[in-house]
């Protein structure tokens, strides 16, 4: 227990005009200051010590006796997920007992005959006509974009299919005439 915490929990024991607790234990009559919980099953019901006193009890207290090893056990389980409800991996299963997720994600996606997961189109896609996908799919773009997105892709494959940096290479400069084309139509799509 911090210090702080401690504080607040003596001054929330002993009110004002209150009177002074007296130690728990036996033949003692120094003030109850501390307070240790009474048994594990009533940790919130509390008995209250001098300090010497909950030292003495502090060092016998032992929170697992009575309990037998499967218990223990048991007990630090539920305590490292802060006695939460856990469940193995992948078993999770989805409201209405509709299956598992796995299913479910593969009904969200489109699953494939062989289980495989098939691409979602974005809704970009259906307002793009045939030779504006074809342009995209020539500056090796796919939606969503922008006209941003496709000034920027452009610029970098002019760049590197460009004669000087390409050494007049025939087919690098088919290339660009094609992508400069591509670049051309997407300019003026008015979905971009």
């Amino acid at each position: 227990m911090t210090r702080a915490r401690s504080h607040r929990a003596t001054e929330q024991a002993f009110a004002p005009g209150e009177a002074i607790r007296a130690c728990d234990h036996p033949d003692c009559s120094a003030a109850g200051e501390h307070r240790a919980p009474q048994s594990r099953d009533r940790l919130t019901d509390y008995y209250w010590f001098c300090l010497d006193h909950v030292r003495a009890y502090n060092k016998a207290w032992d929170y697992f006796q009575g309990l037998g090893p499967e218990a223990i056990e048991a007990s630090i389980r539920r305590d490292t997920v802060w006695e939460r409800p856990t469940w193995p991996l992948g078993s999770w299963r989805i409201e209405g007992g509709e299956g598992r997720l796995d299913a479910a994600l593969a009904r969200a996606f489109g699953a494939g005959p062989n289980g495989s997961i098939r691409p979602v189109r974005h809704p970009q896609w259906q307002l793009l006509s045939a030779h504006e996908r074809e342009a995209l799919a020539l500056l090796d773009l796919e939606p969503p974009v922008t006209l941003q997105d496709v000034k920027l892709r452009y610029k970098g494959l002019v760049k590197k299919l460009h004669p000087d940096a390409t050494g007049n290479d025939a087919n690098a400069e088919e290339r660009l005439k094609r992508i400069n084309a591509a670049y051309e139509r997407l300019k003026h799509c008015p979905h971009l």
